[in-house]
């Protein structure tokens, strides 16, 4: 077994964490229930929409946008059997057929109007 095998169920951690962190928050804060389906990432660009018409500034909710960003990871593994990979502090999901996805980054380009977690996630399963 290679150090880079070793490290992959490490990098799976933080990302976990993150989304289970934020389908707690969505489902105490905003009454929204994820399933980790990808008819749910249908409801997080909504939620991810609304708050951007609210006008929050990126840095406050930045945190918000990596545990949505980890839960479309968590989809996308659950559904393709992919890994999370890690490296600098930047977390990518890699599907079966090697490519890699950046579902974090997704959910702030998804915040900037210019994105979406459900077409990144059919994307990657597709």
């Amino acid at each position: 077994m290679t150090a880079q095998q070793q490290s992959r169920p490490h990098a799976a951690g933080k990302p976990a964490r993150w989304a289970a962190d934020a389908v707690a928050m969505m489902r105490e804060g905003a009454r929204v229930r994820l399933d980790y389906s990808a008819q749910s990432l249908w409801r997080v660009d909504r939620v991810i929409d609304e708050i951007r018409g609210e006008g929050a500034p990126c840095n406050a909710v930045r945190e918000m946008l990596r545990g949505l960003g980890a839960y479309a990871g968590e989809v996308i593994v659950r559904q393709t059997g992919a890994e999370w990979w890690a490296s600098g502090g930047d977390h990518w999901v890699r599907t079966p057929d090697g490519r890699l996805w950046d579902p974090i980054e997704e959910a702030r380009r998804c915040y900037e109007g210019q994105g979406s977690l459900r077409l990144l996630c059919r994307d990657a399963v597709g």
